[in-house]
């Protein structure tokens, strides 16, 4: 697998939530051998055994029950340890979800009216404001949970000398929302162990349901900003593709904006974008990367 990638025009990798355990004895053995460079570490890396798949969210630091809380907190420092084990410099988190939204679909109600063409209708626009001011309503205890935990961690992070990026995420119900992340890393702003985490293709598909501006959202969050996912959107709302093939993300614009050539820019891809398609895109992506600020 590392040798694939490598062959690809990467010499660094994100070590993500669906690694089984199996495959960890090899990826420390390639990380060894300096076939590979881990510069980061997904949550929960590996994979929980008694989860079946990959699972990020299996269990959520904003849930009701406390032992649910307690095992996420558990499993996100051994992630740690497997961080600091593999020389990686980030851990990215997920950090829940305001839990009462859990079995409504807001964003998936939202993405199939966006679908059908109802994006700038009155309709929507008044589902999106109910959606807004019920989550504005809940959301406290869920995102106090999750402030929480991220002093909690934040100590191991300091302890390792890791850096814990707080990922921005794709869907409404999540935590923390486009208001909340702001506010929860200027609360941060002074311990350079938790920063903020973007992903391009997760802010675009909000981006796309008009509930932020893509553009807007980064310069909110650019003084916090420690690295990124790179994946691109098609309409309206599937993500992991490949830059640079007819998606929605304005890579040339947001890049010279707020990146820099030193922060770690990971690939995030579905499995079926193709090998043809990644070199495509890897060789514009390495013309503009190098346009970048060196720091």
């Amino acid at each position: 697998m590392c040798d694939e990638i490598r062959e690809l025009g990467f010499e660094a990798i994100e070590a993500s939530h669906g690694l089984p355990l199996s495959l960890m004895p090899g990826l420390m053995k390639a990380v060894d051998e300096k076939r590979i460079k881990v510069m980061g570490v997904h949550n929960f890396c590996p994979a929980p055994i008694d989860v079946a798949g990959d699972a990020p969210d299996a269990y959520r630091f904003t849930s009701h029950r406390p032992e649910e809380r307690e095992r996420a907190l558990r499993l996100s420092r051994e992630t740690m340890l497997v961080a600091a084990r593999l020389e990686a410099r980030y851990v990215v988190l997920h950090l829940g979800e305001v839990e009462l939204f859990r079995g409504h679909e807001c964003t998936r109600h939202m993405q199939r009216l966006v679908r059908h063409g109802q994006r700038h209708t009155l309709a929507y626009a008044r589902l999106k404001g109910e959606y807004v001011r019920r989550r504005m309503k809940l959301a406290p205890i869920y995102y106090e949970r999750a402030r929480e935990a991220l002093y909690q961690l934040a100590e191991k992070a300091a302890e390792l000398g890791l850096v814990l990026g707080v990922e921005g995420r794709s869907h409404f119900e999540q935590v923390p929302g486009e208001l909340e992340m702001p506010t929860l890393l200027a609360e941060f702003a002074e311990q350079p162990h938790v920063r903020y985490w973007h992903d391009f293709g997760h802010i675009q598909r909000k981006h796309n349901l008009l509930l932020l501006n893509h553009d807007q959202y980064l310069n909110k969050l650019k003084p916090y900003l420690y690295g990124a996912h790179v994946n691109d959107v098609q309409w309206p709302q599937r993500d992991h593709r490949a830059p640079f093939q007819g998606g929605d993300v304005d890579f040339a614009a947001l890049l010279p904006r707020y990146f820099t050539q030193a922060m770690p820019l990971t690939w995030e891809l579905s499995s079926s974008v193709t090998r043809e398609a990644i070199l495509t895109a890897k060789a514009r992506w390495d013309a503009l990367h190098a346009t970048l600020p060196l720091t």
